[in-house]
C-alpha cells in the first residue's frame, strides 16, 4: 500500500475499537513470532548442552577450541545481523524470516555429523550466517504492526521466550543425551539430530502463517484474514500510523544516507555500548551453567534440566520488568536495578565457601539467571528515540550486531583453568556490570538534558518561527527541535 493510499484509508477509530484490534493481534501475530524465537534459541542454546555432554571430548579438542569457536560465532553472526534488517525490508520479513529459519535447521542437523574440530568450526560459521538477520528483521516486522508504548512489553515476552527456550532445551537435553549410544550415535549428536528435525518442520510453517502486513493478511494459515470487515482493516492501519507517522513509510526500502546518518548519531551509539558491555556476563555463564552446577555435585543430566528454572523465572521478571517500564513511560532507572540485581548473583557465586551445600551454590546461579533481562527493554528505548524511519531500520540491525559482537571477548572470559568456579572471570564480570549501571545512568541524564535545552530553545520561538522553522529547517527525526526523547 502506497503513502498516499494509506493516508486516504486512515479512519477515525474510537479506543474500544483500537484497544479490540490489539487483543486480536495478541491472538493472531504473536504466537507465531513467540515460536520463531522459540526455535531460534533452542538452536542457539543446545551448544552448551551438547559441551556438557562431551562433544568436545568426543571430537578431540579441548574448551579453548569452544571458546574460540562461540567468539568467532559472534563476529560471522554480528556481521550477517547488521544486514539483517536491511535486507528483510528488501524481501519482506514475512518470507525472509522463514528463509532463514529453513537455513539454520539445515546447518542444526548438521551438526550431528562433524568429526573434527575443523568442521565445528565451519558448522558454527554457518550457523552464525543463517541465524544472523532473524531478530534484526523481526524487529522491523513486529514495529509495523505495535504502537511505541506497545512495543518494549511485546520485546519482552519475544525475549522471555528465548528464556523459556533455553529452560526446555535444557530438559530435551536431559533426555536426548541419555540416548547416548542410540544407532551408533552420541547423546550430542541425538540433541541435534531432533533439533534440526524441529526447525526444518517449523519453517514451513512460518512460511504459510507470517502475513505481510497488517494490511495484507490474507492467505497461508490466515485463510481469509485477520479482520471481519474493511473497517477491522483500516483501524489496523489506522491505530500505528497515527502513533507514528513514519510508519506511512514503512515499505520503503534503506538507503545509504540513512546508514551515514545512523553511524553519525552518538545518542544511537549510547545504546550500543550498553549493549555490548551489558549483555557480556550472559555468554561465558550460560555458556557454562551447566557445567557449573555438575561441579556443584549434581550429575550432568539433573545439571541441565536445572537450568531450567533460572531461565523460567528471567522469562517472568523480564515481561514484568518491561511492563512496568512501559506502564510508568520510565527506561533508565528499570535498567539500572536490573544491573544491580544482577550484580548481586555473580557476588554470591564467586563468594560463597566453596564447602557450602550445593542447594546454596545452585541459589547463586539462580539469583543470576532470574534477574530480568533490559535488553528488550534497551532495544524499545533505542527504537522511539531514532527516527526517520530508514535510520530506525538501521539501527535496529546494529543494535543485534552489537548484542552479539561482544561474544569475541565475553567466550574468553571463563578459561578452563579457572574452572570450575571462574573467580577470575567473576571479577571481570564484576566490572563489566558496574560500567554498564554507570552507561544506564548516563543516557537517561542524557536524555533529560536534551529535553530541556531544545524545549528551552522551541518555547522561546514565536509561532511564526516556528513555523519558519517547520517550513525551512533541513533537520530531520530526533534531530528536530520539536522531537522529544523518552527517558
Amino acid at each position: 500500500m502506497s503513502k498516499e493510499n494509506t493516508a486516504n484509508f486512515l479512519v477515525a477509530d474510537t479506543p474500544q475499537e483500537s484497544f479490540g484490534f490489539s487483543e486480536e493481534k495478541k491472538l493472531r501475530l504473536m504466537p507465531w513470532i513467540l515460536f520463531s524465537t522459540f526455535i531460534l534459541n533452542i538452536c542457539r542454546t543446545n551448544i552448551s548442552n551438547a559441551i556438557s555432554g562431551g562433544l568436545p571430548k568426543s571430537l578431540g579438542f579441548k574448551n579453548d577450541v569452544v571458546n574460540n569457536a562461540g567468539s568467532l560465532y559472534s563476529v560471522v553472526f554480528s556481521l550477517f545481523a547488521f544486514t539483517g534488517s536491511i535486507l528483510g525490508k528488501r524481501f519482506g520479513p514475512h518470507r525472509f524470516i522463514p528463509f532463514l529459519v529453513f537455513a539454520w535447521g539445515v546447518v542444526t542437523f548438521s551438526h550431528a555429523f562433524i568429526q573434527d574440530a575443523g568442521q565445528f568450526y565451519l558448522v558454527r560459521t554457518l550457523i552464525a550466517i543463517a541465524q544472523g538477520g532473524v531478530i534484526p528483521a523481526t524487529l522491523v516486522y513486529l514495529g509495523s504492526f505495535y504502537k511505541k508504548n506497545e512495543l518494549a512489553t511485546r520485546l519482552s515476552w519475544f525475549w522471555g521466550t528465548q528464556s523459556i527456550a533455553s529452560a526446555v532445551s535444557g530438559i530435551m537435553a536431559s533426555g536426548l543425551l541419555q540416548l547416548d549410544g542410540k544407532l551408533g550415535f552420541a547423546g550430542w549428536r541425538w540433541l541435534f539430530l531432533v533439533e534440526g528435525s524441529l526447525t526444518i518442520f517449523t519453517s514451513l510453517l512460518f512460511a504459510f502463517a507470517f502475513p505481510r502486513s497488517a494490511y495484507y493478511t490474507k492467505g497461508g494459515l490466515n485463510f481469509s484474514g485477520w479482520f471481519k470487515n474493511e473497517r477491522d482493516v483500516q483501524i489496523a492501519v489506522t491505530r500505528v500510523i497515527r502513533d507514528d507517522l513514519l510508519k506511512l513509510k514503512y515499505e520503503t526500502r534503506v538507503q545509504f544516507r540513512d546508514v551515514i546518518e545512523t553511524l553519525k548519531d552518538y545518542k544511537v551509539w549510547g545504546h550500543l555500548v550498553m549493549t555490548s558491555i551489558g549483555l557480556t556476563p550472559g555468554v561465558p555463564f550460560r555458556t557454562y551453567l551447566p557445567s557449573i552446577i555438575n561441579s556443584f555435585g549434581f550429575n550432568v543430566y539433573i545439571s541441565n534440566a536445572l537450568t531450567a528454572p533460572g531461565y523460567l523465572l528471567g522469562f517472568i521478571t523480564m515481561t514484568l520488568w518491561s511492563w512496568n517500564s512501559d506502564r510508568v513511560g520510565e527506561r533508565g532507572f528499570h535498567g539500572v536495578a536490573a544491573f544491580v540485581w544482577q550484580l548481586i548473583g555473580f557476588i554470591l557465586l564467586n563468594f560463597l565457601p566453596d564447602n557450602a551445600s550445593r542447594g546454596v551454590l545452585f541459589f547463586s546461579t539462580l539469583v543470576i539467571s532470574a534477574a530480568p533481562s533490559v535488553h528488550p527493554l534497551n532495544i524499545a528505548w533505542m527504537t522511539e528515540n531514532t527516527a526517520p524511519l530508514g535510520k530506525r531500520t538501521v539501527a535496529s540491525g546494529l543494535i543485534i550486531a552489537f548484542a552479539n559482537i561482544y561474544g569475541v571477548y565475553a567466550n574468553q572470559i571463563y578459561q578452563p583453568w579457572d574452572a570450575p568456579r571462574y573467580h577470575v572471570g567473576n571479577y571481570i564480570i564484576f566490572t563489566f556490570t558496574t560500567v554498564t549501571i554507570l552507561l544506564w545512568l548516563n543516557q537517561k541524564f542524557l536524555y533529560v538534558r536534551l529535553n530541556k535545552q531544545r524545549a528551552a530553545i522551541w518555547n522561546a520561538k514565536s509561532q511564526d518561527e516556528k513555523d519558519e522553522y517547520n517550513a525551512t529547517t533541513t533537520q530531520k527525526g530526533n534531530d528536530r527541535l520539536d522531537f522529544i526523547f523518552k527517558h
